[in-house]
């Protein structure tokens, strides 16, 4: 049976949406702060021969720094100064999630409450000036290094270019993690998700366009790019349908009698998502792929040592190696999210003194352990079902040449952000149709003295 709020959200109109100021102050600074944010994408790094990096990319447009510059929305492309984006920002995420699993201190600080998640998120950030300043050098260093036939990626190399380059990209990776903060706090959705979704979806045109060229010049027929759309149409639904799925558990209420009143006795449900990480590991996996990886892009072949070209040739795009890679960190990060996000010996011991059971299981170890046993169990299909939906476009992008757009972990990340987005929206109406409500009750109450 639906709650309250789902039925007010159902019966949720336009006109209560035209009336919620607060709520359309949020959408249009979200817009205004993605609006910024791709003006960004479009200011060169000074010093850069933005022709020679086009053709640079070109020739590792099929592997993963393809996927980089997706993630990026063109900036590394054109490298521009957001050609990092966000990246340094989730390899450090990452890094203090683990740490505060491994380190007491920082698990300490977790579970402080707000306090100590602004500890969490303050370290995080001086973790990400560390890993943006190192990135940002590889790059320098790497541009200097690189030539085409058009002649030099730098016009003028020297210690002022690298200082300026490594500048300019910390300094835009920095504004980048401010403005995710922003769009938090003061907008509506996930910031720093909305960035990566912004830069995905502002290059959707240019996948289409390239993905109908094919179709037109007989590179695909007809016929295989309208199965693709209907793919990635059905696609689309199934990742919907895997992001809505739960495991409902029953929580049952006994009943208390206080003076001559009756508390107690009711029935409701703790709903655990079969997604609980969402696009959270394959981001993280893709980030992780990234770093060593275009190292090994950015480094003159002639000058790189053996093992450094295997793995590079290995780990690209459609390779069995990369694909290996891709699947395990995509299964551990889900596990890894599902873990720091719900704790079962701590929801079982809050039921505990709530009052509150499980039918059918005492209370204390053995709900921990119902819980641990149903958490393992759904975060294994959610797991399965990322890999799948990453792993089989693979097969499309590296026989048939289809635009990464298309791809698993780009699908899943504009549907999951749409989600996420959309939840927010409704939950702020929700609000302010309650408030609405609250304030006629009081001014019947008044009317009726």
């Amino acid at each position: 049976m639906a709650s309250a709020a789902e039925q007010l959200a159902a019966n949720l109109n336009f006109n209560s949406f035209a009336n919620a100021t607060e709520l359309k102050k949020r959408i249009w600074f979200t817009l205004g702060a993605l609006i910024v944010y791709r003006i960004g994408t479009y200011i060169p790094v000074p010093g850069v021969d933005a022709t020679v990096m086009g053709q640079l990319l070109a020739r590792h447009q099929g592997g993963i720094l393809g996927m980089f510059d997706m993630f990026t929305g063109g900036a590394l492309g054109r490298m521009t100064v957001f050609a990092l984006n966000i990246m340094p920002y989730i390899s450090a995420s990452i890094i203090v999630q683990l740490m505060s699993a491994a380190i007491p201190s920082l698990e300490a600080l977790k579970k402080e409450g707000e306090g100590g998640r602004r500890k969490l998120n303050e370290y995080t950030r001086y973790l990400t000036v560390v890993i943006a300043l190192f990135q940002a050098y590889g790059i320098a260093i790497g541009l200097e290094n690189m030539h085409t036939e058009a002649g030099s990626a730098v016009v003028s190399p020297g210690l002022f270019f690298i200082v300026s380059c490594v500048l300019t990209l910390v300094g835009g990776t920095m504004f980048l993690m401010w403005l995710g903060e922003q769009i938090t706090s003061r907008g509506v959705g996930n910031g720093i998700s909305l960035i990566i979704f912004a830069g995905i979806v502002a290059n959707l045109p240019n996948a289409l366009a390239s993905l109908f060229q094919l179709g037109y010049t007989g590179a695909l027929s007809p016929f295989f790019v309208l199965v693709f759309l209907v793919l990635a149409a059905v696609t689309i639904a199934f990742i919907v349908f895997m992001e809505l799925a739960q495991r409902r558990v029953v929580i049952q209420y006994p009943k208390r009698q206080v003076g001559q009143r009756m508390f107690g006795g009711d029935s409701t449900h703790m709903p655990l998502k079969v997604n609980t990480a969402g696009s959270i590991p394959p981001i993280f996996a893709s980030s992780v792929l990234l770093i060593p990886v275009t190292i090994a892009g950015f480094v003159n072949n002639s000058s790189m040592p053996g093992w450094l070209s295997f793995l590079g040739q290995e780990l690209g795009q459609g390779q069995p190696l990369y694909m290996l890679f891709y699947a395990a960190m995509i299964v551990f990060f889900s596990y890894f999210y599902a873990a720091v996000t719900f704790n079962p010996q701590e929801t079982a011991e809050n039921l505990r003194k709530q009052g509150g059971f499980v039918p059918g299981i005492r209370p204390g170890a053995n709900t921990a352990a119902f819980f641990d046993r149903i958490l393992t169990r759904i975060t294994t299909i959610g797991a399965l079902y990322l890999v799948a939906v990453c792993l089989l476009p693979q097969i499309l992008i590296s026989h048939y040449n289809v635009p990464f757009y298309f791809g698993g972990t780009s699908l899943i990340i504009i549907v999951t952000v749409t989600i996420d987005t959309v939840t927010q929206v409704q939950s702020h109406l929700v609000a302010h149709q309650y408030q609405g409500l609250m304030r006629r009750g009081r001014g019947r109450k008044g009317r009726m003295r």
